[in-house]
């Protein structure tokens, strides 16, 4: 079966900017097929977005992204896991618990950069849903400390400084082992973002293939074709399924991503 597919979305449950049944219906406009709603540590948006898509005629996957304890690019998508899936919830109240004492953590690291940022404005911004440092960023913005959010991040929420007071993450094969667990395949997202030479990055797929991970996020915004192009062979190479992802957030939090229909082969996944 062949979809045009995006598999690498967010929404309000996490650091998105629209709502499950906003992404879903921008989504159907954009023509894609095949949506999956990947928020950051939480599955809290995915039943509004199945509605959505029964409604509207779009196939919505149950999706999850996991950051990795091992480096902190290192993500892991969760596609297609059941209704019920204990396992992910666990991991996930535990990854939350972690980010609700963290968001403490990041307002005092920014104070003593000399930034007021209110909690309470920060909180506002993530509607209910979990506080990321998108919202930080957006507050930076927003009282002039930054410029950009790019700014927020490369010179504060991104640095080598900031990782002191970062939040728990699971190793990779915990990740992996909870999407299976619940029924799911896994994903490493957005290999570029790990920086690492062709050497390096083939050894991290063939330890995360003994651990079980099904695909590689071949197609993505900030790849270039000679990147997408060597992920596609690693993808072969190692016996993994090729997925895209657009990583779309809306245009307030990544300005420049937009969602990215790409057709995929997915009877793997669907």
């Amino acid at each position: 079966m062949r979809l045009r597919a995006d598999l690498h979305t967010h929404t309000t449950a996490s650091d998105g900017q629209y709502t499950p049944r906003q992404l879903v219906c921008r989504a159907q406009a954009a023509g894609i097929g095949c949506l999956a709603i990947t928020d950051h540590d939480t599955t809290g948006g995915l039943e509004e977005g199945l509605r959505a898509g029964a409604e509207l005629g779009l196939t919505v996957i149950r999706g999850v992204e996991l950051g990795a304890k091992e480096d902190r690019h290192l993500h892991i998508l969760g596609l297609g896991f059941g209704a019920e899936h204990p396992a992910l919830e666990a991991l996930c109240r535990t990854l939350q618990a972690s980010r609700a004492e963290r968001k403490f953590r990041i307002a005092d690291f920014l104070r003593e950069k000399g930034m007021d940022i209110p909690l309470a404005e920060v909180e506002a911004l993530a509607g209910g849903g979990l506080v990321a440092r998108p919202h930080f960023a957006r507050v930076m913005l927003e009282r002039g400390y930054v410029s950009s959010l790019r700014e927020a991040f490369d010179r504060y929420l991104d640095t080598e400084e900031y990782q002191a007071i970062e939040r728990f993450k699971a190793e990779a094969k915990d990740c992996i082992a909870a999407i299976h667990a619940d029924g799911g395949k896994t994903v490493l997202a957005h290999p570029c973002q790990l920086g690492y030479p062709d050497e390096k990055l083939e050894a991290l797929l063939a330890r995360l293939k003994e651990v079980g991970l099904d695909a590689l996020e071949c197609h993505y915004p900030q790849h270039t074709r000679a990147q997408t192009a060597w992920y596609l062979k690693l993808a072969n190479m190692y016996g993994l399924h090729v997925t895209a992802g657009s990583d779309f957030h809306g245009e307030r939090v990544k300005p420049d991503v937009s969602l990215m229909p790409t057709e995929l082969e997915l009877d793997w996944l669907l």
